[in-house]
């Protein structure tokens, strides 16, 4: 498709008419090396470190088996993120104006996987019926993009810290309700302000991770603890099998790993909004990825140095960081409730980041015009501080800039949120935390990386493409990254389908949820994505009209001479279809 130059756009946008809207890229302020940073920090570092090693250990039942899944994690999620890093700044292809004689260029766009997947499956391969892809990802993501056991967790840790570990089940659903509210309050709100805090909330939780790492180093040395026997050579690769969960266990304590490393996928979806992305998003997002993998070893290390493998609260915790402490300053419930405290501070950083971020891929996803109202979700809209700022007329806006958050779209995650949460409000706290975590690792993270990475590998392999001659990122693994993150999650997506042993994760989990419930619904949203789109083609019959989408980007050149795309012309459209005698179907505009 090609593109505007300047003097097309301003004639477009001149004469912009009720189909069509523009989305600008923030122009004042863009994402730099240390917010792109943090974004994935801000999401990596959220409950899974806390919670997920809890259920590791009792999945694996070996110390050694543990610290090295949690490093094999790393090494998965960084082979997931070169792939990202590959498709990401090549896709998508425009022709460049005033250079159509020189071929495809890539522009690069938010959208993270949505933008690869319609490219692989829909783009190159012209059999595949038009918004098919789309609609399966779409109401995929839309439905189960949220992190609605993030909200559940904050709730849970919320009312501990208040005293209250037992509270009831409506008070964690409120203040679940109220930490997705407010985090899409606060987007709204002001989109500089937004992502400071983000910085912030990311820069706090490092430094926590880092005391919690010198804490449990300190006590091995000086022997503070009696976790004297986890690291003993001869006994740390040894699993009580009956306490593991075998090979069920196993792959589910990986879906577990998955999700906590899960975040490096963040900045592709508002890569519109990043500063010289073909700059800064290699070295920027391995630094990220390469610094969480560090610390999530070394906390899995510091935990088990305090806590030992039999400890009598094991079995009955629901996370590792509060065990970690009470062995380090003794079951003391001040203590307790600061640790649940900052936990819950963590969570909270985990929300507003991931708000963020699918907000925009939401947007993207209307933009496309498979929803009702599409327009209305991919409008963005001047914050309240813009307006402030414009009526203080300070010097950031002489120009006329606003900056822009999509609304609508951030109202539709706060919607799906919602309904998730009230839809796992009837089963106990840490089961809804199990189900909704396990279900987004399974939808989102899996299924998702198994037809990216396969798809890329589809890519190099497919001569008529030539993919190697508009790649942007080439990594020196080039193509063991793809096969490698495409097997290990072609193999989870049927490995969790293997039963595990009675009451893993939990009792109450393994009374309430049947094994194989989650990784059948996560399939079968993908087909109420099939549902969604014969349900669109049977509109476009019954009205006799075909629903057209035209998406015009503005590009200009970067700093390194590479296409970046600054605004987009989106234009929804309805076309009638009217029977002629000589050529039988003929297209007219509706206007």
């Amino acid at each position: 498709m090609a593109a505007f130059d300047q003097n097309d756009y301003d004639e477009a946008l001149q004469a912009l008419e009720d189909h069509q809207r523009v989305d600008v890229a923030p122009a004042e302020w863009r994402l730099g090396y240390y917010s792109t940073a943090c974004l994935i920090l801000n999401r990596t570092i959220g409950s899974g470190i806390f919670i997920a090693p809890v259920y590791i250990l009792k999945g694996t039942g070996s110390v050694g088996e543990s610290l090295i899944l949690w490093a094999f994690g790393g090494l998965v999620a960084t082979c997931g993120l070169l792939v990202w890093l590959e498709l990401g700044l090549t896709i998508p292809l425009r022709i460049v104006p005033d250079h159509a004689n020189t071929g495809l260029k890539s522009v690069p766009r938010s959208g993270g996987e949505k933008n690869y997947l319609e490219f692989i499956y829909s783009d190159s391969c012209k059999a595949s019926p038009k918004f098919l892809v789309t609609c399966m990802y779409g109401i995929r993501f839309i439905l189960l993009g949220s992190l609605p056991s993030e909200a559940v967790a904050f709730g849970s840790y919320v009312m501990s810290a208040a005293g209250r570990p037992d509270p009831a089940r409506g008070s964690i659903v409120g203040l679940a309700l109220g930490a997705i509210t407010m985090a899409v309050l606060l987007h709204v709100g002001s989109w500089r302000g937004s992502i400071l805090m983000s910085n912030w909330f990311a820069t706090i939780k490092v430094l926590f991770l880092v005391l919690i790492i010198i804490l449990g180093f300190t006590a091995q040395l000086h022997g503070v603890t009696s976790a004297t026997e986890n690291f003993d050579i001869h006994s740390s690769f040894s699993t009580d099998r009956h306490k593991a969960g075998g090979a069920g266990g196993f792959f589910s304590s990986l879906c577990f790993i998955l999700y906590t490393y899960s975040g490096f996928e963040q900045p592709f979806y508002v890569l519109s909004e990043v500063a010289h992305p073909r700059k800064t998003f290699p070295r920027t997002t391995l630094f990220a990825m390469l610094l969480t993998t560090i610390l999530f070893v070394l906390v899995n290390i510091a935990y088990l140095c305090a806590v030992p493998k039999d400890s009598d609260g094991l079995p009955q915790a629901h996370d590792m960081a509060t065990l970690f402490f009470s062995h380090i300053f003794g079951d003391r419930n001040t203590s307790r409730r600061a640790t649940d405290g900052i936990i819950a501070f963590s969570i909270f950083g985990n929300i507003l980041v991931a708000t963020f971020t699918a907000a925009r891929v939401n947007q993207e996803i209307a933009k496309e015009g498979i929803l009702p109202f599409s327009l209305f979700f991919a409008t963005s809209h001047p914050t309240p501080s813009a307006w402030l700022q414009s009526k203080k007329k300070s010097p950031q806006y002489r120009d006329g800039y606003q900056e822009h958050t999509p609304m609508a779209a951030l109202g539709l995650h706060w919607l799906f949120s919602v309904i998730l949460i009230g839809a796992t409000s009837m089963v106990q706290p840490a089961t809804a935390y199990i189900v909704l975590m396990l279900l987004h690792s399974y939808t989102v993270v899996i299924v998702n990386g198994f037809l990216v990475s396969g798809g890329l590998l589809y890519l190099k392999l497919r001569t008529s493409i030539n993919w190697r001659a508009y790649t942007n990122f080439s990594p020196w693994i080039d193509p063991l990254h793809a096969v490698f993150y495409c097997t290990v999650c072609g193999v989870l997506i049927i490995a969790v389908f293997l039963k595990p042993p009675v009451n893993w994760p939990s009792e109450d989990f393994s009374n309430h949820v049947k094994w194989f419930i989650i990784p059948t619904v996560g399939l079968l949203a993908i087909f109420l994505g099939v549902i969604w789109f014969f349900g669109l083609h049977l509109l476009m019959l019954g009205r006799g009209k075909e629903l057209v989408v035209f998406r015009t980007p503005l590009i200009m050149t970067d700093v390194d001479d590479q296409w970046v795309q600054i605004a987009e012309l989106v234009d929804v459209e309805w076309h009638v279809k009217l029977p002629t005698i000589t050529f039988g179907v003929e297209e007219h505009e509706m206007i």
